[in-house]
């Protein structure tokens, strides 16, 4: 099990290392990231492995919903540092067990992700292409 440090972000603190940045306020709480937000928890590793493992973890997490049934506030949902500490750390000690499983789930998740990305790119690319269509076929 991978040590790390989980606690709130400070806006004008520079991490050093391997850290992933955690979203705790809206409908998104529990969002991970490799960039800062401004309402967010910071968690710190030791290793870039554990950072990747993970940030993978915290990925699904967010995606299944996982983190909605902890949300508090009546205006604008949060994230409880001490509720986000002890369901992450027992999700994760969970999910890492069956370490195998869990490679094979990460790798499934990168692929999409990567799928993903180049699917965003060729509908650019399409737009970008109509746009310059319906230009030229206007402006003759």
């Amino acid at each position: 099990m991978p040590n790390f440090i989980i606690k709130t972000h400070q806006k004008h603190t520079a991490y050093s290392g391997n850290r992933i940045f955690i979203l705790n306020k809206g409908m998104n709480s529990g969002k991970p990231s490799k960039e800062p937000f401004t309402n967010s928890f910071v968690i710190i590793f030791d290793s870039n492995e554990d950072c990747e493992n993970m940030y993978w973890i915290a990925y699904s997490l967010w995606k299944s919903k996982f983190w909605h049934q902890h949300l508090v506030g009546s205006v604008i949902s949060f994230l409880r540092l001490p509720d986000f500490k002890k369901e992450f750390f027992s999700k994760s000690k969970l999910l890492m067990q069956e370490h195998e499983e869990h490679l094979k789930y990460v790798a499934a998740l990168k692929l999409l992700e990567l799928k993903e990305k180049q699917f965003h790119e060729n509908m650019d690319l399409i737009n970008d292409m109509r746009r310059v269509i319906s230009h030229r076929y206007c402006n003759r």
